[in-house]
């Protein structure tokens, strides 16, 4: 009768390490603290938020009393509603008017403020102004300047012996008093941006364009747009975004008026929220509003990663 040998057991060789346990190294827990704040307002103001729109708009919801499932009805109803989209029409329209505009505008002035001119600081100052201060603030400058009886725009076209325009009664007019004064917050902010744009631009290339013969309009052409054209980029998603967010002017200069004339995106979700009481179907127009921003956020990041691929 045989008994087998016992398994055999293998002694530490003397001098070896010990096994590695796995540890946190502090770099990992001083980033994660770092990132925790940040996290935290981002997950409870708008992470949380939004999964809340997304469950709302499947509700027929006036804000009291119980909610009633209605699924993609409301989905439905939006995608039949005309006033939705006229209301797109309109952003569409505010973003096309407003946003090139400005851009133009916007780097005329930051050329003018690149050079060594006296009191320099104090005129950025006063270009950026607009953009700080309060939509509802700068609306209500609007509607004095824009007034069709008493305001400064018609009081200077009676005294040239022209007929004031209806800023307020008029479609073409209240988008016009719109434009003019989203313009003017914006171009600031655009100046500001193609400042750095401009400054960061070698001044080799422009010294070895003028020595070759090369005239302002020649440099600005062919050396100084090609090279802003990724902060011409950013300015215009970041001017399309702003634009299908727009609310406190528009609410306080036209109200969406007259008629649906200047009604946008977000005032007429207000409008569908806190007016008619239909809270699910105000849910369903910020989602929507929210996928289209999703989706330009996502093109411009893409096309910001091949550009440096290409690098």
């Amino acid at each position: 009768m045989t008994t087998a040998a016992p398994a055999a057991v293998t002694a530490p060789v003397p001098g070896d390490p010990p096994p590695r346990r796995r540890r946190v190294s502090r770099d990992t827990v001083a980033a994660w603290g770092l990132l925790s704040p940040n996290l935290v307002v981002f997950t409870v103001f708008l992470f949380v938020p939004l999964l809340a729109t997304v469950w709302l708009s499947l509700y027929s919801s006036s804000g009291f009393g119980p909610r009633e499932f209605v699924g993609a009805d409301n989905y439905t109803e939006l995608f039949g509603d005309s006033t939705f989209w006229r209301a797109t029409a309109n952003t569409g329209l505010y973003a096309l008017l407003t946003v090139p505009v400005s851009l133009v505008i916007g780097l005329g002035i930051a050329l003018a403020m690149n050079r060594p001119l006296r009191g320099r600081g104090v005129l950025r100052a006063i270009y950026y102004v607009p953009y700080v201060i309060s939509g509802v603030v700068v609306a209500v400058a609007g509607r004095w300047i824009f007034n069709e009886n008493v305001g400064v725009v018609n009081r200077l076209l009676r005294s040239a012996g022209l007929d004031g325009v209806p800023w307020q009664s008029d479609a073409v007019g209240a988008m016009g008093s719109l434009v003019l004064i989203s313009i003017w917050t914006k171009i600031g902010f655009v100046m500001v941006v193609y400042l750095a744009g401009l400054q960061s631009i070698p001044a080799e290339y422009l010294e070895a364009a003028q020595t070759d013969g090369a005239g302002k309009w020649q440099r600005l052409r062919y050396i100084v747009v090609p090279l802003l054209k990724p902060t011409t980029i950013f300015l215009v998603v970041l001017g399309v975004i702003e634009s299908f967010q727009v609310f406190d002017i528009v609410y306080v200069l036209t109200g969406g008026g007259p008629g649906n004339a200047t009604e946008m995106l977000v005032t007429y979700a207000y409008a569908e929220g806190f007016d008619a009481r239909r809270q699910g179907y105000a849910a369903t127009i910020g989602v929507v509003t929210y996928l289209f921003i999703a989706v330009l956020t996502a093109l411009w990041y893409r096309r910001q990663r091949a550009q440096e691929a290409d690098l």
